[in-house]
């Protein structure tokens, strides 16, 4: 049919010029011109007609991954191929006296063909990283990185196809001649190698995923994970500023993740009270009957005492001197407190590790630890509740006649009347 088109192209121009191998010259850039034309038209079409159907389609889809797609553009990608095709299709017939000509065409239509084919494999790819996002197990195992060597792939491939056409080689020709080529390309993308590698023991292990806090004093970051990609992982820091790790060093240096705090229920806290130690003393009878009172160690006095008798009469204890056999001091009682007034906080876990203990004394006096788990996990809340359970410890040492040790500040020294000292 179409060569009948021609045949009559060329007769109508042979009314036109004199000589038959004119008219063939101008049949064949008018088919030519009317191929573009045409090409236009089904692009034209392709564009305002079956995209937008496609698009209609895929809004009243029940399916998720047919918007993604069209989200992505990678059925608009695909309808700039169809002008192209049919130009490449149609040159040869079009332009068959001037075969220099149609070649050299065709040529650039396949590597504009070939260009595209990469851009809709590129959104593709995309898509497919939205529609994983969709699921549970995105969370934990996230495939952008992957996803990222399969677009270096694709981009190696199309770049390999496109220079084989321009020089008219075989592409299995030009891949094997990157053989002697390979160390270069090992060190050109090194990055993407050892990110690669590192991105498949992460998710293997479980390691890392988005939304973990981890803490990398090395690149100071402190702060939640936002993305993780083949080469590179983000972290939003506390203060917002966003810190890049190299994905490699994730495995080869160290790293704290605090996804197993945020996994078990409850938040450490851990700090210790320095206390002064020439305020321990054994208790009195009045101190002991002033410490009933306080509803946190009323019980623990009452067995401790009747233990203690029990042991200083079975061993005949000398009770008139005080260092004799067993006695309550008022550092004891007070740790005794601690415990009833931490196991009776409703946001302190009681089924974690619980501690109240003195560390080793030095200069500073005796360090009394409290070793307990929040059931509050969110930054500032925690924050809020340790603080309020020392404001309240605090407040309640001078209570068991203790006293809180620190340095002496200026203020002391003028109490004692050291001179020169500023004001």
């Amino acid at each position: 049919m179409i060569r009948t088109f021609k045949n009559t192209l060329i007769s109508w121009f042979d009314g036109f010029f004199a000589k038959n191998a004119d008219s063939i010259v101008a049949a064949d850039f008018t088919m030519f011109f009317i191929l573009v034309l045409l090409s236009f038209i089904t692009y034209f079409i392709a564009r305002k007609v079956l995209l937008s159907l496609i698009h209609q389609l895929t809004k009243k889809s029940k399916t998720n991954w047919d918007d993604k797609l069209a989200d992505r553009k990678f059925f608009k990608i695909l309808s700039y191929l169809v002008p192209a095709y049919i130009i490449y299709v149609f040159t040869p017939v079009s332009l068959e006296s001037y075969p220099d000509i149609a070649g050299g065409i065709r040529i650039v239509l396949t590597v504009y063909m070939i260009a595209v084919v990469v851009m809709a494999a590129n959104a593709f790819l995309n898509a497919v990283v939205d529609i994983y996002h969709d699921f549970t197990i995105a969370k934990h195992k996230p495939i952008k990185g992957y996803v990222q060597v399969a677009k270096i792939l694709v981009y190696i491939i199309g770049i390999i196809t496109i220079i084989a056409n321009l020089f008219g080689q075989n592409p299995l020709t030009i891949i094997g001649g990157l053989g002697a080529f390979s160390a270069v390309l090992l060190l050109i993308f090194k990055d993407p190698i050892l990110g690669f590698v590192a991105g498949i023991q992460l998710s293997a292990y479980n390691m890392l995923q988005p939304g973990d806090w981890i803490s990398m004093p090395k690149f100071d970051t402190d702060g939640t994970v936002i993305d993780v990609s083949l080469t590179t992982v983000k972290v939003q820091n506390w203060d917002k500023t966003i810190s890049t790790i190299p994905t490699y060093s994730l495995i080869s240096d160290s790293y704290k993740n605090w996804r197993g705090m945020e996994e078990s229920g409850g938040r450490r806290i851990k700090r210790a009270i320095n206390l002064d130690m020439k305020s321990v003393k054994f208790c009195t009878p009045e101190m002991l009957e002033k410490f009933r009172k306080f509803e946190y160690v009323k019980k623990y006095i009452h067995e401790k005492e009747a233990e203690l008798s029990n042991y200083n009469e079975a061993h005949k204890v000398d009770n008139s001197v005080l260092v004799n056999g067993r006695r309550q001091t008022n550092l004891g009682v007070f740790r005794a407190y601690l415990r009833g007034y931490l196991n009776n906080h409703p946001d302190v876990h009681d089924e974690m590790t619980f501690l109240v203990r003195q560390l080793q004394p030095s200069e500073k006096g005796i360090p009394m630890e409290i070793y307990v788990f929040s059931r509050i996990q969110e930054w500032a809340k925690y924050e809020n509740l340790q603080a309020d359970i020392f404001d309240h410890i605090l407040a309640v040492i001078p209570e068991f006649d203790l006293r809180v040790y620190q340095n002496p500040t200026g203020d002391d020294l003028q109490k004692i009347g050291l001179p020169n000292l500023p004001k």
